[in-house]
């Protein structure tokens, strides 16, 4: 008897379960390669008016579709990691390919001039659609992705969203960025960070010191992962202890989120 037959079995066996594929309600292996942010680093996030490029800090996030592949590739030159700033969970009726989304997946206004919420269980319509957005991220050039209104299902959206329906959701477009050798962020949706952080690279969070919530963030923290973090009607003396003491990149913007900031 050929000793060596169970042992190629074994083998086998081991490289037919490491071609199985992930399912979205479950969290993907970790890619290397990947770009993580780390805890602390300063950012500027800016998506209306012209792009200053001079802020000297180590991360940038801005609109994936309004700047071209050349734009990246200057802040690459200046140092600067780039994060493809796209609505995934919301319908933009400016946006180039917004005459791709059938009116069924369209729900309620969410509150932005021309914007409605998407139906995200409608992954066979959504899935691919914004697997192009990303793959316009990824071929120019940005490191990462920060996919807003990933929370419909805490809101009046027109459709009965469940949690469940958003993790599967969430963890969709986690898997569509990570597949394209990009990092994600994970927008608000605070109640979900415990079953999403092994999704997602870092979160983007807007007004956890003004709605006492900033301490549900730690996990990202804990886990070597950047909170990039922002305070629109707080004063820096009101939340820069905190963010701080939690090791947040914090900020004070402008609701129009153009260039002006003020760090922490």
């Amino acid at each position: 008897m050929n000793r060596r037959v169970p042992l190629l079995l074994a083998a086998l066996a081991l490289l037919l379960g490491g071609c199985t594929s992930t399912s979205d309600d479950e969290p993907g292996p970790p890619r290397a390669g990947r770009w993580q942010p780390e805890p602390g680093q300063q950012w500027q996030w800016q998506l209306s008016g012209r792009l200053d490029t001079s802020v000297d800090v180590p991360v940038y996030d801005i609109d994936g579709f309004d700047h071209p592949a050349t734009t990246v590739d200057d802040l690459h030159r200046r140092g600067r990691k780039v994060i493809c700033y796209l609505s995934t969970g919301a319908w933009e009726d400016w946006r180039p390919d917004a005459g791709k989304f059938p009116a069924a997946v369209l729900g309620q206004g969410n509150g932005w001039d021309g914007e409605r919420w998407l139906d995200i269980r409608r992954t066979d319509v959504l899935e691919p659609l914004m697997a192009d957005r990303i793959d316009m991220c990824r071929d120019k050039g940005f490191d990462a992705v920060e996919p807003d209104n990933m929370d419909g299902y805490a809101n009046r959206t027109g459709f009965p969203l469940t949690a469940a329906d958003q993790l599967r959701y969430n963890r969709l477009i986690a898997r569509l960025a990570h597949e394209r050798g990009l990092a994600v962020g994970l927008k608000n949706d605070l109640d979900q960070i415990p079953q999403l952080l092994g999704d997602f690279d870092f979160a983007v969070n807007e007004q956890c010191a003004e709605y006492d919530e900033c301490p549900s963030l730690s996990p990202f923290v804990e886990a070597g992962k950047a909170v990039f973090h922002v305070e629109y009607e707080l004063g820096t003396r009101e939340f820069c202890p905190l963010a701080k003491r939690l090791r947040l990149s914090s900020m004070l913007k402008r609701y129009a989120l153009d260039a002006w900031r003020k760090p922490c």
